[in-house]
Order: structure tokens, then C-alpha cells, then sequence
């Protein structure tokens, strides 16, 4: 995706604070995907190990009761908690238009961590921020 997938990943919040260089390797890790309407893309309480950001194309965000909670379009993203945990997903995102979507695999992911420190210490330094901002009594 090259140019197209930096631009994509540099408008993430977790890959903002990425050097140019970073984020394009970063880039050159991601896969381009595309899911037809109605497809799956993911499904709450599943294992997760893919990140997603929506290049072209409308997702919707369900809930348990398969209500839409939300509505994805170019330059959304998710998938962001599961690539840095593997943990379970926390939504069902569903494909409601033709998609194509930057895919970014843990597996590659962690290989980029091990590859490249200073990605991983500025992560660390997003997490601790967002840590911080939690942290923050709440003043009236």
C-alpha cells in the first residue's frame, strides 16, 4: 500500500507519535484485504489477532443482541486492543459495502516490536499517556 498505508497508520492514535520510518515499516507488514458485503470481519468473544484500518468502504459495530452500536468508515480502525493482548474480541464488526481494508497481523506485528525497539518504546510511551489521562481526579 505504501504512501496510502503510511497516511492510513499515521492517522491511528496508537501509531501516531511514529517516526516516518517507523510507520512505513509499520506499512510494509500490513496486507491489503477486501470483504464483500455482509461478511464477518469479526466477532465478539473470538480470539483476536488482527488489527484493521478501513481504507474504502462502511462496517457496522454490533453488540450481543446484535443491535448496530456504530458505523465504521474510511480511516476507522480496530482491532487495536486484541493486536496488543491477543485477547478476545470485544465487538462484531460486519461489512456493510465492499471493503478494503489494511490488515496488520500480530504475529507480524510482534516481529516489528522485535525488529525495531524504538517502536515499542513509543507505545509504551502512548500507554502511559493514556494511563495518565484515566489517572486524573476528576475536578467540578
Amino acid at each position: 500500500m505504501g504512501k496510502r498505508g503510511r497516511e492510513a497508520l499515521g492517522q491511528v492514535p496508537l501509531f501516531s507519535h511514529l517516526s516516518p520510518r517507523h510507520l512505513r515499516r509499520l506499512a510494509d507488514s500490513t496486507n491489503e484485504v477486501r470483504y464483500m458485503p455482509g461478511a464477518s470481519i469479526v466477532k465478539e468473544g473470538e480470539p483476536g489477532d488482527r488489527f484493521y484500518v478501513i481504507v474504502e468502504g462502511q462496517a457496522k459495530v454490533l453488540n450481543r443482541a446484535g443491535k448496530v452500536v456504530n458505523r465504521l468508515l474510511p480511516g476507522d480502525f480496530f482491532g487495536e486492543i486484541s493486536l496488543l493482548d491477543g485477547g478476545a474480541r470485544t465487538a462484531t464488526v460486519v461489512s456493510e459495502t465492499p471493503m478494503t481494508m489494511l490488515e496488520l497481523t500480530r504475529s507480524a506485528f510482534r516481529k516489528v516490536l522485535a525488529e525495531e525497539p524504538g517502536v515499542a518504546v513509543k507505545l509504551l510511551e502512548y500507554a502511559a499517556a493514556m494511563l495518565r489521562r484515566l489517572e486524573r481526579p476528576v475536578r467540578g
